[in-house]
């Protein structure tokens, strides 16, 4: 795909640092964001590949697709800090609607989902994609080969095929989940995954999908 800059807010926690220093590795431009721009400066420095570090709002504003990569609870204030800067990007939100201390519980918003309820609260100026929910951090953050698939979502096709492309370039594989209304599913797998790790003592259980998959045609 087209090198593009990609903007990692919340990119100082594990997942976004993980996702940042993989898409990096590949070759992407990269800035993470945080509340604090010392806070990203020192992780960015500490990632390397050439990632910068910013406020969550500059980075957005730097980045030509921004990943959203914070917990449930800060959904909503870190989305509104970066709404000014996104109108007429990809936003890609990560977030899963974990309510402690029941995580391993599938609990939705109202809206249905966190990638609903993060459309509805940057606005229809923003193509909303969602993507990453299932995939364990801690392993994200290596070199190794992961057993999970990224299920990306979201209403407008081209911009789904971006993200699926992002996920490839992170050493996974990217597959198409439909509307971004179907991000309910991966959202509430990830309570499933927990419940799984716990019960069996499993070290980050994902998900792959089987079969051959053929590409779909543009």
């Amino acid at each position: 795909m087209t090198r593009k800059a990609i903007a990692i807010v919340g990119g100082t926690g594990k997942l976004g640092a993980a996702i940042a220093r993989r898409l990096a590795k590949a070759g992407h431009q990269v800035v993470i964001g945080s509340r604090s721009a010392e806070s990203a400066k020192t992780a960015a420095e500490e990632l390397g590949f050439g990632i910068e570090g910013k406020t969550n709002a500059e980075a957005a504003r730097a980045g030509d697709i921004v990943i959203v990569t914070v917990p449930f609870a800060a959904q909503e204030a870190t989305l509104a800090e970066i709404a000014p800067h996104v109108a007429g990007k990809i936003v890609v939100d990560t977030t899963v609607p974990l309510v402690p201390p029941k995580v391993m519980r599938v609990q939705l918003p109202s809206e249905g989902s966190a990638a609903a309820r993060a459309q509805r609260l940057l606005g229809e100026g923003v193509t909303m994609v969602s993507a990453f929910h299932n995939v364990a951090a801690h392993k994200l953050a290596t070199d190794e080969d992961i057993a999970c698939d990224v299920l990306v979502f979201g209403d407008d096709k081209a911009a789904r095929s971006a993200v699926v492309e992002l996920a490839n370039a992170a050493g996974l594989r990217g597959v198409h989940g439909g509307a971004l209304a179907n991000s309910a599913a991966a959202e509430a797998m990830t309570s499933v995954l927990i419940f799984i790790n716990k019960t069996y003592a499993v070290d980050g259980a994902g998900v792959q999908i089987t079969g051959k998959l053929v590409e779909p045609a543009d």
